[in-house]
């Protein structure tokens, strides 16, 4: 079994949970807490991992999607976190990930005609050069009409020239989906909507953690060697519920991102532009184009940070300071906004505060990582397993995660070779055989065969057609979804990529999914209001003008996962 995440498997679970003593119990579902339990659990220890809302329903769903060295970490002559992001870039894009994590060109614009060259293809040669062997092309110099033939898009004035380079792009949230999946493939017991609500000790260390339920209300104690805290920004709270001081504090970063038509910037690669405080980037996704971000302090709901009218027209005026057509607010098909958990302490700036990640033993029986960046997940995964070992029973084994590929790599290239002959079996177009591979590698056949006598599956779904409706089931069945929202926003993207921001297709999704979730017509019914509310608050929050109103607004739509307790870990 591929490390199916289905109904079946989530009352084995908690089976487990109560049952058994682990290793490690790992707290917090998104990337690096998945990367953490994968990399116990391929060293031959035995993981639990537990979530209180989704896998990736954090800050790993609202990323700008890159796998990146981090171009300005240069200028910040973090050579070492640049050094170690470009490493892990080429993982990804050549053993680990190939079917998730894809190469994107950018063009760097260039406006100054003394420095800013010579200054930028130093940069970049370091750039090209640090991360090992070389998946991706290397930079290439442009002149103003060659800029301008890569970007048709931007305003002549707006640059005198250009550079090409290249970097690489994924699905965070099916990213990060797909390493608990591995993570569940590889033994470990993963589960959402599962809420911890206290520690246990044993004298004066840490020996595992009480759970809630948070769809049923059943609690159980969860007993552990270690106990890994991985919650990002909820880092805080979650050392205040275990009683023990933090050796670092975190500080909550709002990144916004806005999503346009691909039709709008008429470009063939993306781009990455200077502002006054960071960089904006525009980045190719799909039939559209995300662009962003902000760089604000957020000190309000931490699980639904809110963008606000400020937000968005602080996008839009910086991208359009260099496109010949400006974009519109009425451009816009989706907005999302995230939250970095950034090491608080090391300067006022929230742009400046460094993306190097910190772990430390917090207590006997208990570690806490915070701070890096998703490119960096399975390298702060294993740090954090390293800083647990002192709590374990034995010597444990070094970390093998850089030579374990993700379920869906093994096999992948070969079918995308078979497409046509794969595409002509099913009765579906190759490019949409081609975008299923995209997603789910060799457990495309797992997806398809859902379909097998029920070839309505195969049909895209109604006002979403970039998915079909197999998809929204195998979310349900393998994927670990459990509410409408799991299946629009993170296993697919609708939420973002159509204007009607998933509401259009909420009925449709929903009853695709209440059989395999066993929903009777009440709670097709609910789930349907949740979303639509969800949706709702969060496009009027985005017509606020400042962080309060619009965290109002967004605070006052109702959970999906209605036993959820503040403070959330």
């Amino acid at each position: 079994m591929t490390g199916r995440l289905g109904p079946a498997e989530r009352e084995e679970a908690w089976r487990r949970l109560e049952a058994e003593t682990f290793d490690v119990v790992v707290v917090g579902g998104g990337v690096v807490g998945v990367g953490a339990a994968l990399d116990a659990a391929t060293r031959g220890l035995r993981v639990a991992l537990v979530e209180a809302r989704d896998l990736a329903s954090g800050t790993s769903s609202r990323s700008s999607k890159l796998f990146h060295g981090g171009l300005r970490y240069l200028e910040q002559l973090e050579f070492g976190l640049v050094r170690e992001a470009l490493r892990e870039r080429e993982l990804m894009l050549t053993r680990i990930a190939p079917h998730l994590v894809k190469p994107v060109a950018f063009l760097y614009p260039l406006s100054n005609r003394l420095w800013e060259r010579p200054y930028t293809a130093a940069g970049l040669f370091l750039y090209d050069t640090m991360g090992g062997a070389r998946s991706v092309p290397g930079q290439k110099h442009l002149t103003r009409a060659g800029a301008q033939r890569l970007v048709p898009a931007l305003k002549r004035d707006a640059l005198i020239g250009g550079i090409r380079y290249y970097d690489a792009q994924a699905d965070d949230a099916r990213h990060t989906m797909m390493v608990g999946r591995t993570a569940a493939h590889y033994g470990a017991v993963v589960r959402t909507s599962t809420q911890v609500v206290g520690f246990l000790r044993e004298a004066d260390r840490v020996s595992g953690v009480r759970v809630r339920d948070v769809e049923d209300g059943r609690e159980v104690d969860v007993r552990a060697h270690a106990v890994i805290n991985a919650t990002g920004v909820w880092t805080d709270e979650l050392q205040r519920l275990s009683g023990s001081r933090g050796r670092f504090r975190v500080r909550a970063s709002k990144g916004v991102h806005i999503v346009v038509p691909r039709d709008r910037i008429v470009a063939e690669a993306g781009m990455i532009l200077r502002t006054e405080k960071s960089v904006l980037f525009v980045i190719p996704w799909r039939n559209h184009w995300i662009v962003g971000t902000t760089d604000t302090d957020w000190n309000l709901d931490l699980a639904h940070p809110a963008a606000t009218k400020h937000d968005i027209d602080y996008i839009l005026e910086h991208v359009n300071s260099v496109l010949a057509t400006p974009l519109t607010h009425d451009d816009i098909e989706g907005v999302y906004a995230g939250l970095r958990p950034l090491l608080a302490g090391e300067s006022d700036s929230t742009s400046k505060l460094s993306r190097e990640h910190a772990v430390a033993r917090v207590a006997p029986g208990l570690v806490a990582i915070a701070g890096g960046k998703y490119t960096t997940y399975r390298v702060m995964g294993a740090d954090a397993v390293d800083a647990a070992h002192v709590d374990l029973p034995g010597r444990i084994q070094p970390s093998i995660t850089d030579k374990v590929p993700l379920v869906g790599a093994d096999g992948y290239h070969a079918l995308v070779n078979q497409a046509d002959q794969l595409a002509a079996k099913h009765g579906l177009h190759p490019y949409r055989v081609r975008h299923l591979l995209d997603r789910y590698g060799s457990l495309v056949h797992e997806v398809l065969g859902l379909a097998t006598g029920n070839p309505e599956l195969l049909k895209p779904i109604t006002a979403a057609p970039d998915y079909l409706q197999v998809e929204a089931v195998y979310a349900a069945s393998h994927e670990g979804a459990l509410h409408l929202e799991d299946v629009l926003t993170r296993r697919t993207r609708i939420s973002i990529e159509y204007a009607h921001r998933g509401v259009d297709c909420a009925e449709a999704v929903a009853r695709l999914v209440a059989p395999v979730l066993g929903w009777d017509d009440d709670t097709v019914k609910r789930e349907i209001e949740v979303y639509n509310a969800r949706v709702e608050s969060e496009r009027t929050s985005q017509t606020q003008a400042d962080d309060q109103a619009a965290d109002a607004v967004r605070a006052a739509a109702p959970e999906a996962r209605p036993q959820l307790t503040e403070p959330v870990s």
